[in-house]
């Protein structure tokens, strides 16, 4: 019996596992992200997926804190250890997922890298996807 696209689940959760969620559907190809806002609140670039948040589950969300980091967008992460778990735009109806919150495999691969003209200088990117300056 096939499984469709409307039936894949994609689970994963924070460090400390106070907020879990379950990610329905196929997962778009994730998009790493080198601005600089996401470099300092992550520690490093960011890579997520996006799904429609109608098509997200979290468990535990009470335990997620928002931060407003521009005008249009929140960020959010777990209370208490501070994972950074979502990005979520004001003006769309889907929410952006860390791609190493996922517990299970993605069966999905990097696509694209943006913001490179803010990446840090420590690192080179050099995998071959394209690249976007913003």
């Amino acid at each position: 019996m096939s499984t469709s696209l409307e039936q894949l689940e994609h689970r994963g959760q924070c460090l400390c596992g106070s907020v879990k969620f379950v990610a329905r559907g196929k997962l778009e190809a994730p998009t790493a992200c080198h601005c600089s806002q996401c470099r300092k609140q992550s520690g490093h670039y960011w890579a997520s997926t996006s799904v429609a948040e109608k098509n997200l589950q979290i468990d535990g969300s009470d335990n997620v804190g928002w931060y407003q980091s521009s005008e249009k967008v929140q960020r959010g992460f777990c209370k208490h250890c501070g994972s950074f778990l979502f990005w979520n735009p004001a003006t769309r109806d889907d929410i952006s997922i860390a791609m190493g919150a996922f517990d299970t495999p993605t069966e999905t691969q990097l696509a694209l890298h943006i913001f490179v003209a803010d990446k840090g200088d420590y690192y080179t990117i050099a995998d071959g996807l394209p690249q976007n300056e913003q």
